[in-house]
């Protein structure tokens, strides 16, 4: 008697947790999952390249675009403000 109760809430437990893991199968879940790896990824890309942007700047002494720098002699010519 207790045997087939152990094995009747097993079953129970593995076909819900059998759906639960088919229903995040689904296409719409895992897109939905996967574009919001891509813009965290978008995210940390912009903030980690504007970070080493604003280091490069100050090492190389470039602060505009307008010709005025900072610290030693400018030696590269910034056209388009990149």
């Amino acid at each position: 008697m207790i045997r087939r109760l152990f094995y009747m809430g097993l079953g129970a437990y593995l076909g819900v947790w059998a759906m639960r893991k088919l229903q995040s199968l689904r296409p719409d879940h895992v897109a939905r999952r996967a574009a919001d790896q891509i813009m965290d990824f978008a995210d940390d890309v912009r903030r980690i390249s504007a970070s080493r942007e604003t280091e490069l700047r100050a090492g190389l002494g470039i602060d505009s675009v307008d010709g005025t720098a900072t610290g030693k002699n400018r030696i590269y010519d910034v056209k388009d403000g990149r």
